[in-house]
């Protein structure tokens, strides 16, 4: 049976302090909560939509389950590791991919990226090639690997990053926003190759994206976030239903 709790959130808070300026001189320190008592648990295997507006808890939740980030209060769990004090530990674990910014070296070739990872992770030699070969063909970078990453178009650079977080076999795989500014194309590729990763390997991913396509590609389950709070919890035909009865009336005066 799949570990209903590979994944587990219990009343987790996130809270920063921020200084705004109201005079010449003078500042004011603001308490703003990102996260506001999140619970949900994420059994191993399952592709699961986490979606809401822009800043409203989605991204500090997934740095949380990375490590990035100390959650204020509440329980965390991934893979029965606390995140923040085993990060070194969990991080062999967990495939992290965010969609504006690159885990790769700029000025290098993609290949040799992935040259300085199979070092960083210790990926035994057959694995890493296993892994490479397998990435390279299904996300079809074969042209790509001699080229730098600062001359890879966004949806190549993308294509990149996901092969890349895939290299050490990770159990767990974050996917935040990876399909932003991606033509239809790549963003078609992507998908197959994330369904092909869950089918064949059984890989967890918890995909946070604005682009519903995505989430009723791939996904089975849907939360919802908003101003930190989880508002919704179930199927994505459960979320069409529940927001059916509602209309938007705008006047253009």
């Amino acid at each position: 049976m799949p570990d209903a709790g590979f994944i587990e959130l219990e009343g987790v808070e996130k809270v920063f302090d921020v200084r705004r300026r109201t005079g010449l001189l003078r500042r004011e320190r603001h308490r703003v909560r990102a996260v506001d008592g999140i619970s949900f648990r994420v059994a191993r295997g399952e592709m699961v939509g986490y979606i809401g507006p822009n800043g409203a808890g989605k991204s500090t939740t997934i740095k949380m389950l990375t490590g990035i980030l100390t959650p204020s209060g509440g329980r965390l769990r991934v893979a029965g590791v606390d995140p923040h004090r085993e990060r070194t530990r969990l991080a062999r674990r967990i495939g992290v991919v965010f969609g504006q910014r690159t885990t790769l070296w700029w000025d290098l070739p993609l290949r040799d990226s992935y040259r300085l990872m199979h070092r960083m992770y210790r990926i035994p030699d057959a694995r890493f090639r296993e892994n490479l070969d397998r990435c390279v063909e299904l996300l079809e970078l074969g042209d790509l690997l001699g080229v730098p990453v600062r001359q890879l178009s966004l949806g190549q650079r993308m294509r990149g990053d996901i092969a890349a977080a895939l290299l050490h076999d990770p159990e767990v795989l974050y996917l935040d926003e990876p399909t932003i500014g991606l033509d239809v194309v790549s963003k078609a590729k992507v998908r197959a190759f994330l369904r092909a990763l869950n089918a064949e390997h059984g890989t967890t991913v918890l995909l946070t994206t604005h682009d519903l396509t995505d989430i009723e590609q791939l996904c089975r389950r849907v939360m919802v976030i908003d101003q930190g709070r989880l508002m919704y919890d179930g199927t994505l035909g459960g979320l069409h239903e529940q927001g059916a009865g509602e209309r938007t009336l705008v006047v253009d005066l």
